[in-house]
């Protein structure tokens, strides 16, 4: 199980979201994500990381007069099983991963590359993703205009 997602964003945070097709994310074919509707949960949480890390980078670069002009993330979800199997969906041993690739184009010196490259790292998606984070789920009381829409 894996997904292809890229994310572009210029130095005026206008962003662009392509994504390949959940089913078969190595075709390498992307298309442009016209309508968050069209992506799984997986494609969403990679393009929440991606924009997040292209938003950072932008803001920083920015705010540290960098030359920072483009951004581009490549990120890949993936699901490894811990042994093979038919039927591993419903196996509970599995090992889970995302790999962000980050081009940086613009007037950058390697030093500045670096910089950069750690930076990426203090999104807060990314943060909440490697340190992990407690959800905790509850139903919230029913207002008096929805018991009024039922009556």
């Amino acid at each position: 199980m894996g997904e292809l997602l890229v994310v572009r964003q210029n130095s005026d945070f206008g962003t662009v979201i392509l994504a390949a097709e959940a089913e078969h994310p190595s075709d390498m074919e992307l298309a442009p994500v016209e309508d968050i509707r069209s992506l799984t949960p997986y494609g969403m949480l990679l393009a929440s990381l991606g924009c997040c890390t292209a938003i950072v980078l932008h803001t920083y670069a920015q705010a540290h007069g960098l030359l920072l002009a483009d951004v581009q993330l490549r990120l890949t979800y993936e699901r490894a099983f811990a042994r093979d199997c038919e039927h591993c969906e419903s196996e509970e041993e599995y090992q889970e991963s995302i790999k962000q690739e980050i081009t940086l184009e613009g007037q950058l010196s390697p030093a500045e590359r670096k910089r950069l490259l750690r930076v990426a790292d203090y999104c807060p998606i990314h943060k909440i993703l490697s340190e992990g984070i407690q959800i905790k789920s509850s139903l919230a009381e029913e207002t008096p205009k929805a018991a009024e829409q039922k009556a």
